[in-house]
Formats: C-alpha cells, structure tokens, sequence
C-alpha cells in the first residue's frame, strides 16, 4: 500500500477497493457542492460506481500512469488527489483534486498538493505540472496560487459541465522554479 504521512493528522493513501463505500459515502454526502464543479457526479450513483473508479485508478497506477489517492484527515477521508496521467516523453502531468464537504477551510488540500508535486519533480523526475481550474472556481484556483503556479491562460469553453460549458485557467508550474520553494 502506498501511503505518505503529512503530518499528525493528514495522510495520503493509495485508494483500493476496500475503501469503496467510504469514498461513496463522502461523494454522495457531498454531491451538490461537488456538482458544481465536477462533471463525474452524475455518474457515481452507487457503491459499484466508486468501486469502479477505485480499479480504474489501481490500473492507472499499475501503469506506471500516475496515481489517484485519498486525503485522510483524523483517519477519516476527506477527498482525493492525483494525476491525471503522465506524459513520459515531455516529462509533464495535471492534477486534479476535491475535498468532502466540511473539510474545506483546513490547509489540507494545499498540503496534499504540496506532497504530490514534491514527489512528481523529486521522486518521478518530472519537468512540468498543471493545475486547471473553472475560472469561477476561487477555492480550487488558490491552491495552485499559494504553491507558486503562474497563470498560464484561460481556455475558452474548456469543460461542459451539465448544462454549459465553463472556462479554465491553466496553471503551471516548472521544475526550476520548484525547485527555488524547497
């Protein structure tokens, strides 16, 4: 199991199958705040949906394509983390990332974010990450700007999301300059 201890009390954990009905749990629990930025929720309906998830992300990281993990507050999951893939040949990847409700506010998404692009340039040897955010979407925008990220763009209609489409902001983040933070 690959696990990676922040501090007392927040953890990263790889997710596996057993972890099924608590990531539901935390999904369906939170799922209008959620829907209001990701476009997955209507499709997580059941426990076998995010069971389906889970092996779909056991995969990825069988690959060597990067890895999906659970952000565990207190021993509790609080949300999930991780990259989207890996482009070996252009040494790059994007994050992607989302808290339950009720633990926003904590410092823990930017501390997990921290961990994995600590790990992507000094452990993978990767040379670029991005972080896209709905341009609405302030929360999810300050953790690429409290860890040194540039704005990079804004892409037009980027995403459709239930009913529209919405813009993003690409965030992005170089090795070198990362390097300047440790």
């Amino acid at each position: 199991m690959f696990a990676y201890k922040i501090d007392e009390n927040i953890e990263l954990r790889l997710l596996e199958l057993r972890h099924a009905e608590q990531l539901f749990q935390l999904t369906d629990q939170s799922r209008e705040s959620l829907r209001e930025w990701l476009p997955w929720l209507d499709f997580t309906k059941t426990v076998a949906d995010s069971r389906n998830f889970i092996g779909g992300t056991l995969q990825q990281f069988s690959r060597n394509d990067g890895f999906q993990v659970g952000i565990w507050y207190k021993g509790e999951l609080a949300g999930v983390i991780g990259l989207h893939g890996i482009n070996w040949s252009n040494k790059s990847t994007s994050i992607g990332y989302w808290l339950g409700t009720g633990f926003e506010g904590k410092g823990l998404m930017t501390k997990a974010c921290k961990v994995v692009v600590d790990y992507c340039f000094n452990e993978l040897e990767l040379n670029r990450i991005e972080i896209r955010t709905a341009t609405g979407n302030v929360k999810s925008a300050a953790i690429p700007q409290r860890l040194g990220f540039k704005q990079e763009g804004r892409l037009e209609q980027a995403e459709w999301l239930y009913d529209k489409f919405v813009d993003h902001y690409v965030y992005g983040l170089v090795r070198s300059v990362c390097n300047s933070w440790n």
